[in-house]
This record gives structure tokens, C-alpha cells and sequence, in this order.
């Protein structure tokens, strides 16, 4: 055989690009203006809680107002997804969402904003945030055919709309007011219904069965539970949340402002940014044998995050290990989505899905909040140095796990037929 024949024989094995089908393109387009306004978010939030002078106490107030729903309903959004279909779920989370930043830009507006108004909002917010999240798994094979590709594109957008969220927050509070930032976030829902609107004709087979709700819990339950190398990751990422990913960032926010100035803090967090886009495009291009294998390894250099803060090492370092750490954290997401929807039934995927969301957020508010104690009684560099040091180890149990070392490719990545293209 030729080289030109052996090319043309991959080309023709591979699945064909996300790009061709009209249907991730639409995908794309309303995931994407859905992750800008989450971005938005924080900013426009802090910004209006300090306005109305609920301090920084009120943001703390107005956050977990927003979380408490998200992790106390994910589950049953996940139910819900596969009973009504995720498309016809995310489009009504979508109107949710967008009417309840309408509200609050109306609140804003006016000059006494009483703060359970706006934390009812938030809480409404986040329950449809709940009923959102779900079904973002069940619709990647239904969009593209190869579906290592699409997670990394769709890592890619995450990166940099978590790049430029804050920005456009920052420049609508700036040059317009805080009210008129919530309703550019209102539009960019908007947006992201529009889009995924069209989406609702594609053919997925609806949980019509009359069981009751706790029933199509447990169905969840069981085929999570199953899956050794399923509930295996997720039991590891549980604690990694706790005491890695809790702590990593008021920690090292502190730290790296004290070190290096609020503007070098931005460079560091940018870095951060620039290393998600390079791990997505690495995702897109590297395709191991046994991908929790190699993205757990490439989780290895997540370790830095908290370890250059703890060290104090310079700003230049402290840059180029935000561009590592952030390249190693993007690959092993491109990799463990295309794990668990190649190798998850479709049918039972949201719900399934809903229990790894629960599974990697519940713990992370915990690690947040005893973050500030430990750092008063240890000092936030050791405790930095400690996420660091138990990451390290719980990546090794994680590969230790034979499950996990032995999931490879699914024979077929893409569970069913993709048209529209």
C-alpha cells in the first residue's frame, strides 16, 4: 500500500468532522452563547451585590442561592431528560433562565432591591441550571459522529468564553450599568434556546414508561453503579473536589494576588485559559487506546495549580504552569466525556450523567468553606501544599483501579446515526 493509500484509508475510517453536521453547529453555537453568559454571570453578580450594598457577605448569600438548587435537583433533571428528552428540558431550562436575569435586570433598575428578591431569582436560576446540565451529555452523540472531536471543540468554546465572560461583564458595567449586563445574559440564553430549538426533531427515544419517579432514580442509580470504572472515577474525583479542587482557588487567588498583584493574578488566570485551549486541541488530535489511562496522566500536571502558589515561585513559572496545568485539566475533560458517552446506553445517558454532576460539584462548596479555617490554622501555602501532594495520590488510586486501566475506545463512538449534515 502507498502512502496516499494509506492516508485515504484513515481519512475514510475516521469519522467524519463535528463541523459537517448542521446539527453541531447549532449545538455548538447555543452551548457556546450559554457558557458566555455563565461567565458573565459572576462578575455582573458581585457587582450589582456591592452596588446595592449587601457587601461581600451578600455575594456569598446570593452564590449559594444560586448552587444549593443545582446540586439538590441535578438528579432529577436527569430523570426528567430522559423522560421528555434533553433537547425539550435545556430549551425550557433556557426560558427559565432568561426570564429570571430579565427579572433581575428590572430589579436593578429600580433603587431598593431587597436581597431575597434577587436570591430568589438566583435560586430559580439554578434550578434550571439543574434541569440544563444533564442532557448536555445525552446530546453530543446525537449531534456528531466522532465524538472525541466535538467534546474537545466544545472544551475549547468553555475556555474561552470563561476567558471573555468576565471581560464583556466588565465592560458593560463599565460603559452601560449592572442592569443592562443582566440583559445581555438574558439575550445570550435567549440565544441558546433559539439554537437549540431546532433540535427537538432529532430522534430520541423518549423513557414513556410509567414508573414513578424515584423508580427512574433508582434505574440511574443502577447502571451508575454498575460501571467499576464509572463510580470508581467519580468516588476519586468526590475527594480530589474536597481537598484539591476546594481549596485551589480562594487559596491560590490569595496567594497569587499577594505574590504577583492583582494584574499579574489576571495574566496567571489567563495562562490558565490559554492551557484549556491547547489541551482541547490536543484533544482533538490525540486519540489513546485507553483514554481515562491518558487523561488521568495528563491530570498529573493539574498539581501545579496549587503547587506554585504554595512554593511562591516567580511569575514566569507560576505563567507557564497555568498553561500546563490548564492543558492537563481540558484533556482529561475531552477524554472522560467521550468515556462515558461512548460507552453509556443513550437511553439511560442523562440520568446517568445527572450522577456524575452530583458526584464531582457536592463536595467542592465543603473544600471552599473549610479552606479559610485551614489556611488560619496551617497557613494557605501548606495547605496548598497538602492539595497538591493528596492530587498526586489520588490520580495513582485512580489508575490503580483495573477497571479504569482497562476501559479502552468503544468499537463505535458515536452510539446513533447522525443526520442533518
Amino acid at each position: 500500500m502507498t502512502m496516499d493509500e494509506a492516508t485515504a484509508q484513515r481519512e475514510q475510517d475516521s469519522p467524519p468532522s463535528p463541523w459537517r453536521s448542521s446539527r453541531f453547529r447549532l449545538f455548538f453555537t447555543a452551548r457556546s452563547t450559554s457558557l458566555l453568559a455563565d461567565g458573565m454571570l459572576m462578575v455582573s453578580l458581585t457587582t450589582a451585590m456591592l452596588g446595592a450594598g449587601y457587601g461581600a457577605a451578600g455575594v456569598g448569600y446570593a452564590l449559594a442561592a444560586w448552587m444549593a438548587p443545582i446540586v439538590l435537583l441535578v438528579l432529577f433533571g436527569g430523570v426528567l431528560a430522559d423522560r421528555f428528552t434533553p433537547q425539550v428540558m435545556m430549551v425550557g431550562a433556557d426560558v427559565v433562565r432568561m426570564v429570571a436575569m430579565l427579572a433581575l435586570a428590572v430589579l436593578l433598575i429600580g433603587s431598593d432591591v431587597e436581597l431575597w428578591h434577587i436570591m430568589a431569582l438566583l435560586a430559580l436560576s439554578g434550578a434550571a441550571t439543574a434541569m440544563f446540565q444533564p442532557g448536555l451529555a445525552s446530546l453530543v452523540p446525537q449531534v456528531a459522529e466522532d465524538i472525541q472531536r466535538a467534546n474537545a471543540l466544545l472544551r475549547i468554546s468553555e475556555a474561552i468564553c470563561t476567558l471573555l465572560g468576565p471581560g464583556v461583564a466588565g465592560l458593560l458595567v463599565a460603559y452601560w450599568n449592572v442592569a443592562g449586563s443582566f440583559v445581555v445574559i438574558a439575550a445570550a440564553y435567549a440565544m441558546s434556546a433559539l439554537g437549540l430549538a431546532p433540535l427537538r426533531r432529532l430522534s430520541t427515544a423518549k423513557d414513556e414508561s410509567d414508573d414513578p419517579m424515584w423508580h427512574r432514580l433508582a434505574t440511574g442509580w443502577h447502571e451508575f453503579r454498575s460501571r467499576s470504572w464509572l463510580w470508581g472515577v467519580i468516588a476519586v474525583w468526590a475527594v480530589y473536589g474536597l481537598f484539591v479542587f476546594g481549596p485551589a482557588l480562594p487559596l491560590g487567588a490569595a496567594l497569587l494576588t499577594e505574590q504577583h498583584g492583582a494584574s499579574g493574578y489576571g495574566w496567571i488566570a489567563s495562562a490558565d485559559g490559554a492551557g484549556t485551549i491547547v489541551g482541547g486541541l490536543l484533544g482533538m488530535r490525540v486519540r489513546p487506546t485507553r483514554p481515562l489511562v491518558a487523561g488521568a496522566c495528563a491530570m498529573f500536571f493539574f498539581t501545579l495549580n496549587p503547587l506554585a502558589p504554595a512554593l511562591g515561585w516567580s511569575f514566569t513559572v507560576t505563567a507557564l504552569t497555568g498553561v500546563v496545568a490548564g492543558c492537563g485539566f481540558a484533556f482529561w475533560g475531552v477524554m472522560w466525556a467521550t468515556s462515558v458517552q461512548s460507552h453509556i446506553p443513550l437511553a439511560v445517558l442523562s440520568r446517568v450523567s445527572a450522577y456524575d454532576v452530583a458526584g464531582s460539584i457536592m463536595v467542592i462548596p465543603l473544600g471552599r468553606a473549610l479552606a479559610g479555617p485551614a489556611a488560619d490554622a496551617y497557613g494557605a501555602d501548606r495547605v496548598l501544599l497538602f492539595s497538591s501532594v493528596i492530587g498526586i495520590a489520588l490520580i495513582g488510586v485512580m489508575l490503580s483501579i483495573p477497571a479504569i486501566r482497562a476501559l479502552g475506545r468503544a468499537p463505535k463512538e458515536s452510539p446513533a446515526p447522525v443526520g442533518g449534515r
